[in-house]
């Protein structure tokens, strides 16, 4: 049921996402009298689901659910339609129409999804608010990744300032490390005094390659089991949902970031766990891994935890005004944040985090939450515009390339070179999504 909930609202998100992006192409083209003839909804090889021809265009849904596309008149696109190209050109066809009338065709959908996103992001910062911990509120400090206490921050401390600006939120840090250069960080420790530590200017490739992605986080209560996964020390281990960890070689756990701490500092190493299972105590000898797949890690997803500092949780509300800019600030970064990333991806560890649809569809909750879906919904309509404009024959930034040179030389590119770069950009992509979508299934068979 968890799946399927999942995948309905990834379904959703795309479909909305895809009808956006396909009519930012299909409006501007009607605008400057280019001839649509088909708006689908999905692929449809060999046949569609539904199609109705209402004036010149073939309006349909198809049973590919990959995606979605408009055809014009007079253009080479993924249908490679030959024949019609080799007929003269007619004044409604694509081909037929000033080169800056073909650039802001062809940079419709991305344009499309970039404003969808804003919209997005500033209608639900208008009806939800938005949560923040503010720093100075957290009486319990944050749980700091063991990874940090080489840099002298530990669990119990409070990041109040990053590169000399405070935060709204103690989980911008996490962010701010990772993908937006902060390397300066006010430290206040547990006795009340103030610290300033400057990290390495390559902290945030350290983190990624520790697996730290998010290294500050509130403080939690407990630990209990929810999820083991298939394979790990805890599930060979033979530990079960709703054990609650009591102790760890002795000593007890309190918060969730203690029994974190002496795993890290485990590795290599045989840990006595104690644990109570219903009324009983038991005890376990596990052995923890000094690399690999669980490097550090038992292999377990808590169960919902308790944050020590719930009660100063804030809930922070936008007028219509205030949320149209806050929404405009975070499609922004947003936007530059998952540029950003494309820096993991480059490395060993990037390259086999890469995911597919399986991926993207965990980023969803097993609960439906449309809070969670629009704002998710808005990061995909950012990330399907980056992607979508990356200079890739196929895709949009493929033609916008031609456009460009079209404009600046004043010639059009050769028929066929436009012909074979539709090719290589297919091929491309299909390696692509292959590739992608191999990760997850690797990642679900335990291989990765």
């Amino acid at each position: 049921m968890d799946f399927l909930i999942q995948a309905g609202q990834l379904f959703l998100a795309l479909s909305i996402l895809v009808l956006l992006h396909e009519f930012g192409h299909f409006i501007p083209a009607r605008l400057f009298k280019t001839r649509v003839e088909k708006f689908y909804l999905f692929f449809n090889p060999w046949f569609s689901l539904f199609k109705k021809k209402i004036g010149d265009t073939e309006w349909g849904i198809g049973w590919l659910p990959l995606g979605g596309f408009v055809k014009i008149s007079g253009m080479i696109d993924e249908s490679m339609d030959k024949d019609q190209m080799a007929l003269p050109a007619q004044p409604w066809e694509f081909r037929s129409k000033p080169a800056w009338q073909r650039l802001i065709i062809m940079l419709g959908g991305v344009t499309v999804n970039v404003i969808a996103a804003f919209v997005i992001y500033a209608c639900v910062m208008f009806y939800y608010g938005d949560e923040q911990l503010h720093p100075n509120d957290l009486k319990a400090g944050v749980a700091v990744s063991p990874f940090f206490e080489k840099y002298g921050i530990v669990s119990g401390d409070n990041i109040i300032k990053i590169n000399d600006k405070e935060l709204k939120d103690i989980t911008d840090a996490n962010v701010i490390l990772m993908l937006r250069d902060g390397y300066k960080l006010e430290i206040k420790k547990e006795n009340g005094s103030i610290k300033t530590i400057q990290l390495p200017e390559d902290i945030d490739m350290e983190l990624f390659k520790n697996g730290s992605f998010t290294p500050f986080m509130p403080r939690v209560i407990g630990a209990t089991i929810d999820k083991v996964e298939k394979g790990s020390p805890a599930y060979k281990a033979k530990l079960k949902k709703n054990d609650k960890i009591i102790s760890v070689n002795g000593k007890k756990i309190v918060y969730y970031d203690e029994l974190q701490r002496e795993i890290y500092f485990a590795k290599g190493k045989s840990i006595i766990f104690e644990f109570k299972r219903g009324n009983k105590l038991f005890e376990k000898n596990i052995g923890i891994q000094k690399s690999g797949k669980y490097e550090g890690k038992l292999g377990f997803t808590p169960l919902s935890l308790k944050i020590v500092d719930k009660k100063s949780i804030k809930h922070v509300s936008y007028t219509f005004g205030t949320s149209i800019s806050e929404g405009i600030i975070k499609g922004k970064n947003t936007l530059s944040d998952y540029i950003a990333q494309f820096k993991f991806v480059f490395t060993k560890k990037g390259a086999s985090a890469v995911g597919g649809f399986a991926s993207i569809g965990k980023m969803f909750p097993p609960v439906w939450d449309w809070q969670i879906f629009w704002l998710n919904t808005a990061f995909i309509s950012m990330a399907l515009a980056f992607m979508n404009i990356l200079p890739i024959p196929a895709l949009d930034g493929g033609h916008v390339v031609f456009l460009l040179y079209e404009i600046i030389t004043g010639k059009e590119a050769p028929q066929k070179v436009l012909e074979y770069a539709q090719y290589v950009g297919f091929f491309i992509l299909i390696g692509l999504m292959l590739y992608a979508n191999g990760n997850d299934l690797f990642k679900w068979l335990g291989w990765i």
